[in-house]
C-alpha cells in the first residue's frame, strides 16, 4: 500500500472509528431513556413477516458458495494482485517547483477554507509556479538553404487559485521574442546567423477565470442551482483543437455550460460568447510591409459544443473587424464539425471552415474560401497504444481560421504539416489554399512509455501550378517520422525528421534532437 492509500485508509478508519463511537452513544441513551436495550422492540418483534405477495423467499443452497481463498500453500503475493489491474501503480508525479497553500492533486485531508466571500465559495489560496524547459539542436534544409541551429524555450506557468473555481493564471516565456529563442544558428544565406533570442517579460496570458454561480452562491448564502463560467484579460482561446481558433487576446468569454435537449436528444451542450479588442492574431492583418497588426482587430464570436446523435458537433461564427484600417478586410468566419465512431473500428471527424465577406482594392485577399477537413483513425486490437490514421482535406480559394497564432489549417493533419515551435523545421504547404491532399500514418505508444510516429503526405494543387501569391507552387509528398521516450518522471527525449519533395520549388528536409525538462 502506497503512503497516499495508507493516509486515506486511517482517514476512513478514523471516520468509522467516529461513527461507531456516536451510534455507540446514541444507543446508551436509548438504553438509559426506556430501561433496556436501544434494540428490544424490534429484535425481539414476533410478528409474522409482511412480504409482497409477488415475492417469495429463497431456498438457501451452500453448494452456490464457494469456499473462501486460502494461501496455504502459495503465499500471498501483492504483485500479481497489482497485474490484475494492468500493472497499474502509484506514480509519482513531478511536483511544480513552488507550491505555497494547497498543494494541487493530492490526497486529504485538507485544511478548512477562510470565509471572505462567503461560506458557500471559501477561500483555499494557493500560488504555484511549474512549466518546462524545452532545448533543442537541429540542421534543417528549408529550399536550398541548410541552417544549424540550437535554440532554447522556457515555459512558465504561475498560477494563483483563490477558491475551488477562481483563479489567475499567468503564462510567460522569457527568452524568447518574435520566433527568435535563445540559442545559436549558423548557415543561414539571409544573413540571420549568429546568437538568436531576447529577454522577454510580456505576457502570453494573464487573465482571471471563475464561475459566476460559486461566486454568487458565496455572497448570497446559498448553494447555486447554475453554472456561468467567464473569463477574461488577455485570455488564451482554443476551439477545435486549436484550428479555428488557437490565440490570446485581450478580451474575455462566457459560457452557458451542461446544457441538455431530450427534445433534440442533446445529453450535453455548451454555448460560449467571447471577444476581444487587441492583440489577435490574423494574416489577413499583416500589413504591405510584412508586419502583423494585432491591436487595431477587434473580434465578436460565438462557439457551441453539443453531444447528440451517438457523436457530438462543433459550430462556430465570427467578426473579425479591424476597427482603424482604412483597407476593408474584414470578414466573418464559420465553422462545423461532427465527430464519431462508426461499426467499432472507425474514429471520424468532418470539419468545415469558411471565410466570406472581406473586399479589398488595395491588396489581394486572405480570408475568402472554404475547406473541409476530414480526419480518420482505425480502432484496431489495441486502441489505446497502436493508431493508424488517414486524413484529408480540400480547400477552395483562401481558407483561414478565425484568428491564430501558430501554423495553419492543417496543422493538425499530419506531422509533416507541423513546426516546432523553436527551429526552422521545414513542414510542407500548411495552408489549404486551392490545394487538396493527405497524410497516412502510424502512432505507436508501445507499452504506453515511448511513442513512434511515421506518416507520408502529398500536397496537390486545384488551380494549377505557380500560380502567383499560391503557397503550394506545385505538388509536394513529405516523408516524417516522431520519437518520443521519457528517461524519467521529468525529463523526455524527443527525435523528428522530415523530407519533402516540392515541384517547382526545391526540396526540404530537416532533422532534430530535443530535451524536455518538466518541473
Amino acid at each position: 500500500m502506497n503512503e497516499g492509500n495508507r493516509s486515506v485508509t486511517l482517514s476512513f478508519s478514523k471516520m468509522t472509528g467516529r461513527i461507531a463511537l456516536t451510534t455507540a452513544a446514541s444507543a446508551l441513551a436509548m438504553m438509559v431513556a426506556t430501561g433496556g436495550p436501544a434494540y428490544a422492540a424490534s429484535a425481539h418483534d414476533d410478528s409474522p413477516r409482511k412480504m409482497d405477495p409477488n415475492v417469495k423467499p429463497s431456498e438457501h443452497d451452500a453448494d452456490v458458495f464457494k469456499a473462501d481463498p486460502t494461501y496455504e500453500e502459495k503465499a500471498y503475493d501483492a504483485e500479481r494482485q497489482l497485474e490484475i489491474y494492468g500493472g497499474k501503480r502509484n506514480i509519482e508525479e513531478p511536483r511544480p517547483i513552488l507550491e505555497v497553500g494547497r498543494p494541487q492533486y493530492v490526497e486529504g485531508p485538507f485544511d478548512e477554507g477562510i470565509n471572505v466571500v462567503g461560506e458557500k465559495n471559501l477561500l483555499f489560496p494557493s500560488f504555484s509556479v511549474f512549466g518546462d524547459f524545452r532545448t533543442a539542436v537541429a540542421a534543417n534544409d528549408v529550399g536550398g538553404d541548410v541552417v544549424y541551429e540550437f535554440a532554447n524555450r522556457l515555459n512558465l506557468d504561475l498560477d494563483l487559485k483563490l477558491t475551488g473555481t477562481e483563479r489567475i493564471h499567468g503564462f510567460f516565456r522569457p527568452i524568447d521574442q518574435n520566433g527568435k529563442f535563445m540559442g545559436y544558428r549558423t548557415g543561414d544565406k539571409n544573413g540571420n546567423n549568429g546568437v538568436d533570442g531576447k529577454f522577454d517579460a510580456n505576457p502570453e496570458t494573464l487573465f482571471f477565470e471563475g464561475d459566476i454561480g460559486a461566486i454568487y452562491g458565496g455572497l448570497a448564502d446559498e448553494y447555486a442551482t447554475f453554472d456561468l463560467p467567464i473569463a477574461f484579460g488577455l485570455t488564451p482561446f482554443v476551439m477545435q483543437n486549436g484550428l479555428w481558433v488557437d490565440d490570446a487576446f485581450i478580451g474575455g468569454g462566457i459560457s452557458l455550460a451542461a446544457l441538455n435537449s431530450p427534445a433534440l436528444d442533446i445529453t450535453n451542450m455548451d454555448i460560449t460568447f467571447f471577444g476581444g479588442f487587441n492583440e489577435i492574431d490574423s494574416p489577413a492583418f499583416v500589413g504591405r510591409d510584412g508586419v502583423l497588426d494585432t491591436n487595431d482587430v477587434s473580434i465578436y464570436a460565438v462557439a457551441a459544443f453539443v453531444e447528440w446523435f451517438e457523436g457530438y458537433s462543433e459550430f462556430g461564427i465570427g467578426y473579425v473587424d479591424g476597427r482603424d484600417l482604412s483597407d476593408d478586410i474584414d470578414y466573418v468566419n464559420f465553422t462545423g464539425a461532427f465527430t464519431s465512431r462508426y461499426g467499432g473500428w472507425l474514429s471520424n471527424s468532418v470539419r468545415l471552415f469558411g471565410a466570406v465577406g472581406q473586399d479589398t482594392d488595395v491588396r489581394s485577399t486572405t480570408a475568402n474560401g472554404f475547406a473541409l477537413l476530414v480526419e480518420n483513425s482505425l480502432i484496431t486490437s489495441k486502441p489505446d497504444v497502436y493508431v493508424p490514421y488517414f486524413n484529408a482535406w480540400v480547400g477552395i480559394d483562401k481558407p483561414q481560421s478565425l484568428v491564430r497564432n501558430n501554423g495553419g489549417l492543417l496543422k493538425n493533419t499530419g506531422i509533416t504539416f507541423e513546426n516546432d515551435g523553436m527551429t526552422s523545421f521545414p513542414k510542407l504547404d500548411d495552408t489549404a489554399q486551392d490545394t487538396f491532399g493527405g497524410a497516412i500514418g502510424i502512432n505507436y505508444l508501445f507499452s504506453l512509455d515511448q511513442q513512434l510516429v511515421v506518416e507520408a503526405s502529398t500536397v496537390q494543387t486545384l488551380a494549377g501550378d505557380e500560380v502567383a501569391g499560391q503557397p503550394a507552387q506545385g505538388a509536394q509528398y513529405g516523408l516524417g517520422f516522431r520519437y518520443q521516450i521519457p528517461v524519467t518522471n521529468r525529463v523526455i527525449l524527443r527525435a523528428d525528421g522530415i523530407y519533402g519533395i516540392r515541384e517547382n520549388e526545391k526540396d526540404i528536409g530537416g532533422v532534430r534532437f530535443e530535451v524536455r525538462v518538466k518541473f
